[in-house]
């Protein structure tokens, strides 16, 4: 038997089949296309599993599930909300169940992820553990003796939407002071764009020529990693706001381990560090073992692969 499953973004529908070994034995992209409805859309998700399948000789009674990652949230079957398809209580279950009549499970990118780095990953062996992505946004996942969890109505693993600052930052969700919006990357890139605007002896200015719209996330790490004590002031800022968002992670879930995950952490053990550091006190008990910080480990595929693992009974 094998298990499908379709990562869901704004651009691409990215599906796949795995097998009893947790391997991708096929998979196949195509375009989104945002704006049309989404019976056409979900249409192709459907397809391209089937399409999958037929090209690797696997017939549809052989597939026991679909699995589908989302960029938003969802419920009982039914996306709540998915703002970069435009989807907004759209029956995704039913629907998929017209083209695919086997069990569908849905659930956020960043729980499927999380799935993957538990059974493949960062998070093997835990009894809780979380992933956070630092990207575009802020992602989270939490793992619990095994499953995902995503609360009650969907919500539960929305940790980016955390408010750490009352009356903060406008984040992209309508409210303001979320920890997403003090450390997605484009909060990052916002203050090193900054820097480059006020401060002309910066490192930054320097390898940007004084275009500030040229500032990305690895030009912020390196320029810190190079000893720029303007940048590494930017990057200690940024992750100190990400230890306090640690810290409420703790004192709520009491994780094994914490998986960083995203784009940002292709800044590796440099981050990782000082992560670690900035975390060192913030717990109320003191001489007490907090979660581990590790990297995760999630390829190109895990969107794929861990969406399929939802539907591991």
């Amino acid at each position: 038997m094998y298990l499908a499953g379709i990562d869901l973004g704004g651009t691409a529908i990215k599906a796949g089949l795995v097998d009893e070994n947790l391997s991708l034995v096929g998979k196949t992209s195509v375009p989104t296309g945002v704006g049309r409805s989404y019976q056409e859309i979900i249409a192709d998700m459907a397809q391209a599993v089937i399409r999958t399948a037929r090209e690797n000789g696997i017939g549809l009674d052989e597939i026991k599930s679909v699995g589908i990652g989302i960029p938003g949230v969802s419920s009982k079957g039914v996306v709540i909300a998915v703002h970069n398809v435009y989807w907004f209580d759209v029956p995704l279950e039913a629907e998929m169940k017209k083209h695919l009549n086997v069990p569908v499970h849905i659930d956020n990118d960043a729980t499927v992820a999380a799935v993957y780095e538990y059974h493949l990953g960062a998070l093997a062996g835990c009894n809780v553990g979380v992933l956070l992505t630092l990207g575009t946004g802020l992602g989270g996942g939490i793992i619990i003796n095994g499953k995902p969890f995503s609360g009650a109505h969907g919500l539960g693993s929305e940790l980016g939407h955390m408010p750490i600052v009352q009356n903060g930052v406008q984040c992209t969700c309508g409210n303001k002071g979320c920890l997403e919006a003090y450390v997605s990357a484009p909060a990052l890139i916002r203050r090193g764009r900054q820097c480059v605007i006020d401060r002309p002896e910066s490192m930054l200015h320097h390898v940007t020529d004084g275009d500030y719209t040229k500032v990305t996330t690895k030009m912020i790490i390196d320029s810190a990693r190079e000893g720029d004590y303007i940048s590494l002031s930017i990057v200690d800022e940024y992750v100190g706001k990400l230890a306090m968002g640690i810290c409420a992670i703790e004192n709520m879930l009491d994780p094994d381990v914490i998986a960083i995950g995203g784009g940002v952490s292709g800044a590796g053990e440099f981050l990782l560090n000082k992560i670690a550091k900035a975390s060192e006190g913030l717990g109320i008990f003191e001489n007490q073992k907090y979660a581990d910080i590790r990297l995760a480990v999630s390829g190109n595929d895990a969107g794929i692969i861990g969406a399929a693992m939802l539907g591991m009974s």
